[in-house]
């Protein structure tokens, strides 16, 4: 004899009418507003600590957002703050520019009334040689400007150099702290004859270059008198200011002294000079 299966429902079944079942009961208990009956205390009693829970975690979510927006403000303000402060700092560097180049041109114009005697061009340094020292550097202006070689070159608040080659639209100048560069010079005190040599390592160590065959039987040159070209200069016209004697020894022979001469430029920072249009006639030394 055959036994009758038993009938059995689905777990599945059972879970989703029980679902059902408790979205039906909040939905009448919510909707219904069934005053502090069984359901609406079994809803609040179940779902209470969960909506308490979802409102703490979309309050968290919110105050994230706020911040992170806040945020976003304060790097977006930052930005504008440093675009601002990179704008002052390129202002603020070309009024610096402006007014060095402006000192420069004061300082031009103040040494070409010095030498009033002399027709000048003004020209702009274009380049130069290797190392901190304007010895040996490039000016923008050329023969179609009327330059030529051996034209003296100043600058600062005296003698730079000389031409020493010339090209249409510019020229190269030898200045007197160049090592194979000399002149003939005198003490404006004394008028006392002398010779100044350029020196790149005295200029590295002390910043002065060299001065030789001074005669001084008198002893009257002293430390701070003023050295100018020489009258019996063949390259460089007289009377132009070379610099100062910062120090005077005795040579062994007894009869000249040597020395130091700090230059009356600034051979570090040159950005404009003057070329005198006129070429000293030939003499005897350079």
């Amino acid at each position: 004899m055959r036994r009758k299966s038993k009938f059995t429902i689905p777990t599945r079944y059972i879970l989703m009418v029980l679902t059902i079942l408790c979205i039906g009961t909040m939905y009448v208990s919510f909707t219904m507003n069934l005053g502090g009956g069984p359901l609406n205390t079994i809803a609040g009693t179940v779902f209470g600590p969960m909506q308490r829970g979802l409102n703490s975690v979309g309050t968290w979510i919110m105050d994230k957002a706020d911040n992170l927006k806040n945020l976003k403000d304060v790097m977006a303000e930052n930005e504008q703050l440093k675009q601002q402060v990179d704008e002052l700092t390129l202002e603020l560097n070309t009024v610096k520019l402006n007014q060095y180049e402006l000192e420069n041109l004061r300082e031009l114009l103040e040494l070409d009334k010095r030498y009033p005697e002399y027709e000048k061009a003004a020209a702009h340094v274009i380049g130069k040689d290797t190392g901190n020292w304007f010895s040996i550097f490039i000016i923008d202006k050329g023969s179609q400007d009327g330059i030529e070689k051996d034209m003296n070159v100043i600058a600062g608040s005296g003698l730079v150099g000389i031409v020493i080659d010339v090209g249409p639209h510019y020229a190269k100048v030898r200045s007197i702290i160049d090592d194979i560069s000399s002149v003939s010079s005198m003490v404006t005190s004394t008028s006392d004859n002398c010779v100044v040599n350029g020196d790149l390592q005295m200029m590295t160590e002390n910043q002065t270059i060299e001065l030789k065959s001074l005669n001084d039987s008198d002893d009257k040159v002293q430390p701070g008198d003023q050295l100018v070209t020489s009258s019996v200069s063949s390259k460089f016209l007289p009377g132009i200011l070379i610099g100062y004697i910062s120090e005077l020894t005795i040579d062994s022979n007894n009869l000249t002294k040597s020395g130091r001469v700090t230059p009356a430029v600034d051979f570090e920072h040159i950005q404009e000079v003057l070329v005198i249009l006129e070429k000293k006639e030939n003499g005897v030394t350079e």
